[in-house]
């Protein structure tokens, strides 16, 4: 369970990072953009180690979900955007892969990567 923690708060730190984006002003303002690649970098770290659990195209698939879901929620909540019926539709969706891939993965170290052998 503990990997998928992680790999939820990784996701959550996504979207606290493109959330931040939007108020670096290109990465001018020094205080947003100090805490934009803080929580860029934590959600890298945290991702990382849940893929030492989980398979690769998982955990980037629920990371980018969650960050994906989440990014839109932010932008309608904090931002006012507006979501049309179809854009909801296909961010349930969303929710429901990632809740697919969750349910149906095992959490099991991966198998050894090994170097490639020289000719």
């Amino acid at each position: 369970m503990r990997p998928w923690i992680l790999l939820f708060i990784a996701g959550l730190l996504e979207v606290v990072w493109a959330t931040g984006m939007k108020y670096t002003a290109g990465f001018t303002k020094l205080w947003p953009t100090l805490g934009t690649f803080a929580a860029m970098i934590a959600s890298f770290l945290l991702l990382a180690r849940a893929m030492q659990s989980l398979p690769l195209g998982v955990s980037y698939s629920v990371w980018v979900g969650i960050g994906a879901v989440g990014s839109v929620l932010t932008g309608v909540l904090l931002l006012h955007e507006r979501l049309s019926a179809a854009q909801v539709v296909c961010l349930m969706l969303i929710g429901i892969g990632v809740a697919g891939l969750k349910h149906s993965t095992p959490a099991s170290p991966p198998p050894a990567v090994r170097p490639a052998q020289s000719p």
